[in-house]
């Protein structure tokens, strides 16, 4: 059984999985323990943002899941990203 995620460890991986671009993420001052991802090109335009639940940062399987979902729709936008895998 895998532990859970620290949100170091999350906020590192979602930082490599958006590569060659870069992944600014925060947590909102309200308290629910949500993450808000914003990825931005290299002339700091924002080319994408998602919102992450505590529940999903901490569980490996969904935080992949979410993040595809994200790569997914940059490349449909017609940004090319780094090839890219979850660790294990």
């Amino acid at each position: 059984m895998n532990a859970p995620l620290r949100i170091n460890e999350a906020l590192l991986i979602a930082d490599r999985a958006f590569q060659p671009f870069q992944c600014v993420a925060w947590a909102p001052q309200d308290g629910n323990g949500e993450l808000s991802l914003t990825v931005i090109d290299r002339t700091s335009k924002r080319i994408g943002q998602t919102q992450i639940p505590s529940s999903a940062y901490c569980d490996r399987a969904q935080l992949e899941g979410l993040l595809k979902q994200a790569r997914a729709e940059l490349s449909q936008d017609g940004y090319a990203l780094q090839s890219w895998a979850m660790p294990k």
